[in-house]
């Protein structure tokens, strides 16, 4: 199956779009910063109908990723240890060990890479700067485009 868009190079390899094209630009994301109280990072995921973001230092620089399941830590932790629930700060709960893509990633590369985590999203990079975020959703729509090849 090839991607709409996808050219055939000379030696038959084929060559798919990249995740560019599909991405959240990071201008439109919705990003969290490490020393916000963890309690109005929830409420922007609550309004927002969001489950995740980025997590950006003062340079803008990308430190973690924030996601429900790092928020439901708080009610275990909470019930565990019977302390009030939303105490903290971003930076608590955030996972800092952050898998990122490279903006040149391809769409099928790309949908391996979801397959083989159970990350719901990836931050896309080019030379270490936050370009954008892309998610399983976008790469179905990626899906959509796709073409049967001729065999």
């Amino acid at each position: 199956m090839n991607f709409k868009g996808a050219k055939i190079e000379h030696d038959d390899t084929v060559e798919y779009e990249s995740i560019a094209a599909y991405m959240a630009k990071a201008k439109d994301l919705i990003t969290f910063k490490p020393d916000m109280e963890i309690a109005q990072a929830i409420d922007i995921m609550l309004e927002k109908r969001i489950s995740g973001g980025p997590v950006l230092n003062e340079k803008r620089e990308l430190v973690g990723m924030l996601s429900e399941k790092d928020c439901l830590k708080i009610l275990v932790q909470s019930s565990y240890h019977n302390i009030p629930s939303g105490k903290g700060k971003v930076q608590d709960y955030m996972s800092s060990n952050v898998r990122t893509l490279d903006i040149n990633t391809n769409v099928v590369d790309c949908a391996n890479e979801f397959l083989g985590t159970y990350y719901r999203r990836f931050p896309v990079t080019e030379n270490g700067i936050l370009k954008g975020q892309i998610s399983r959703r976008d790469i179905m729509k990626a899906a959509k485009n796709i073409k049967s090849a001729t065999w």
